[in-house]
């Protein structure tokens, strides 16, 4: 996957922009960030999960994610590895992300439409 691919699927959820932090893309919904772009380096993706998510996906992919590092990836900030990850994989990633981020009306109204 690219850093095009991840910016197409994280900008399809709801509600979504795209904007700047710490010199890098990041993802937002309702001003939350959900993900970035180019962190910890190019050819990265950062995704904000719960640690128990976290290591779900680790398990599930490895190579693919790992935590960030410090305190921020023992909450559950997980770097992605863009060469070695599918698409679905990662939108499935993000998603877990999103509905974190999202307010409720809008999170139970996606899931809903689903």
């Amino acid at each position: 996957m690219t850093s095009n691919d991840f910016r197409r699927l994280a900008l399809s959820f709801p509600e979504t922009s795209e904007q700047a932090h710490m010199d890098h893309p990041d993802f937002r919904v309702a001003g939350k960030i959900f993900a970035t772009l180019g962190y910890p380096e190019n050819g990265w993706g950062m995704i904000k999960l719960t640690p128990i998510e976290q290591g779900m996906f680790m398990r599930a992919h490895r190579g693919v994610f790992e935590p960030c590092a410090g305190a921020w990836g023992r909450r559950g900030a997980t770097s992605v590895r863009l060469k070695a990850a599918r698409k679905h994989t990662v939108r499935r990633a993000l998603l877990a992300a999103w509905l974190l981020a999202a307010p409720k009306s809008l999170s139970s109204q996606f899931k809903e439409d689903r």
